[in-house]
């Protein structure tokens, strides 16, 4: 396998997030390859819907009679293609007259407006940055110890925290690295647990919670033994807890209630990272005669250009060994140029495939989502089954129904009591919406839920329907039973 190869491959599973982490390698590495600055006007390329799609083909009526697939070039941005730039990189613009500039004697207020009227920036610019956990504890280290020695505990143990606000270290242990009696390190930990946030530097759930409900005054011996039994709580066992704490069922679902408003994990507000949202490679939307159109997000695609210029430039005044240098620098530009472009039509080109195949899951919704196997769209378009998966492997398409990962779309299939074939995906859907529709009174088991989809012409064993609900994270009908009994 030639190093070209293995990096056309190597581009062809890459996220879109690595694909542009990689290119800005290469622009590193290679002079002769350099990212397209220019802007692009809305003038200079046709609207989405005046471009030719596969997918328009279609109408509303199917796929069945579209015609073969055109090339895709036309819905790869013009930015993939080898170009030459039209000005040398060693332009000079040391001496270009900038007009009213600081050499002109314009004021220059904030920013480098011409005045300060004109200031661009928001006040979200001049907002200070929220204190990060360990400096809201330091702080209050600070006020509440005045003792060097407990200061210094008290560092130590901000410095094991936990994002979460729990403290898993022994305390022998800190008390022994410290060489201080462990009664003065657990000492300086109790008073800690009642900073803000409280219930920090807990070493447990249990004495996280009890923490806070001493500081509201509420940490009563029917709460402390319950307390004492949360895995009882977390198994919905009312009965043994109503005589463990000796209540009424009211006070019970009180006390309940109470827990369930407190934070089991102070700590996690601060420094909460936030969430990342997914950048679709692909875009799809409706169109006016009922297909679909699908093209590639601009936005993932890297911009990049061949300079043939500096290589027309340099080559004739090069030694032997700088012409080989460009050459193979040449050569490996237009491979890179060439992979990504072809990494594009391949994707473009699966994901059409896909959306031929589950039509009914964009137009109905998850229960019509069909069975399909990597093979069925490797035949399809003529790809192997290695590429197919590549391809579909952390690459995402914006739908009308949402964002989805490509291998979204490939389920088992399951048999259906006809002769037909059902969505594994479709089956534990359909799971999901009989649990959340129950009642109190009437609580599915396995064995009713096998009862209706057979009726509903599935063919399931009841070992599936139970795996099926563990992957969804449902508890058994035992478990939902006694949650449903206990009120919110």
């Amino acid at each position: 396998m030639t190093p070209q190869l293995r990096q056309a491959i190597k581009l062809l599973q890459f996220s879109n997030v690595e694909v542009a982490a990689f290119v800005e390698e290469e622009l590193e590495r290679n002079p002769l390859l350099e990212r397209d600055e220019r802007g692009e006007t809305l003038g200079e390329r046709a609207a989405p819907d005046q471009l030719p799609s596969p997918m328009e083909a279609a109408g509303a009526t199917g796929f069945e009679d579209a015609p073969a697939l055109p090339d895709t070039a036309d819905m790869v941005r013009s930015d993939m293609l080898v170009s030459a730039q039209a000005e040398p990189l060693d332009a000079v613009h040391a001496e270009t007259y900038d007009p009213g500039g600081a050499g002109d004697g314009v004021p220059v207020g904030r920013g480098g407006a011409a005045d300060f009227g004109d200031d661009t920036r928001s006040i979200d610019d001049f907002a200070e940055s929220a204190p990060t956990l360990r400096e809201h504890l330091s702080e209050q280290l600070r006020l509440s110890f005045s003792d060097p020695k407990d200061r210094l505990i008290g560092a130590y143990l901000i410095a094991l925290l936990e994002p979460s606000g729990r403290l898993s270290a022994e305390p022998e242990a800190i008390s022994q690295a410290l060489g201080i009696a462990l009664e003065l390190v657990e000492s300086v930990r109790a008073r800690m647990m009642r900073f803000d946030p409280t219930g920090m530097f807990a070493r447990s759930l249990r004495e996280c919670l009890a923490v806070q409900l001493a500081e509201k005054n509420r940490l009563d011996p029917a709460m402390a033994a319950l307390l004492d039994n949360l895995e009882l709580l977390a198994k919905r066992d009312t009965k043994r807890l109503l005589q463990i704490c000796e209540v009424d069922t009211a006070d019970l679902n009180d006390m309940i209630g109470e827990l369930r408003r407190l934070d089991p994990k102070p700590g996690a507000l601060f420094d909460a990272t936030p969430l990342q949202p997914v950048v679709p490679d692909l875009l799809m939307r409706p169109t006016p005669d009922g297909g679909w159109l699908l093209e590639l997000n601009p936005e993932t695609l890297p911009r990049v250009l061949v300079n043939y210029n500096l290589t027309a430039k340099v080559m004739p005044r090069a030694s032997k060994d700088d012409k080989a240098f460009l050459a193979e620098r040449l050569q490996t530009a237009n491979w890179l140029v060439k992979s990504l472009q072809q990494r594009s039509q391949t994707i473009l080109k699966v994901a059409v495939e896909i959306v031929r195949q589950q039509d009914a899951f964009f137009r109905h919704g998850v229960g019509f989502l069909r069975p399909l196997i990597l093979r069925d769209i490797a035949t399809a378009v003529e790809l192997h089954e290695s590429t197919v998966s590549r391809v579909t492997s952390h690459k995402y398409i914006a739908t009308p129904r949402g964002i989805f990962e490509l291998k979204y779309f490939f389920t088992t299939a399951i048999a259906g009591t006809s002769g037909e074939s059902h969505s594994a995906e479709a089956v534990r859907h359909r799971i999901r919406e009989m649990v959340a529709a129950e009642s109190a009174e009437d609580v599915l088991s396995d064995d009713a839920i096998v009862v209706i989809l057979r009726r509903e012409g599935v063919d399931i064993a009841r070992r599936t329907v139970a795996k099926y609900r563990d992957a969804l994270r449902i508890p058994s009908s035992v478990q939902r039973k006694r949650e449903k009994a206990v009120p919110a």
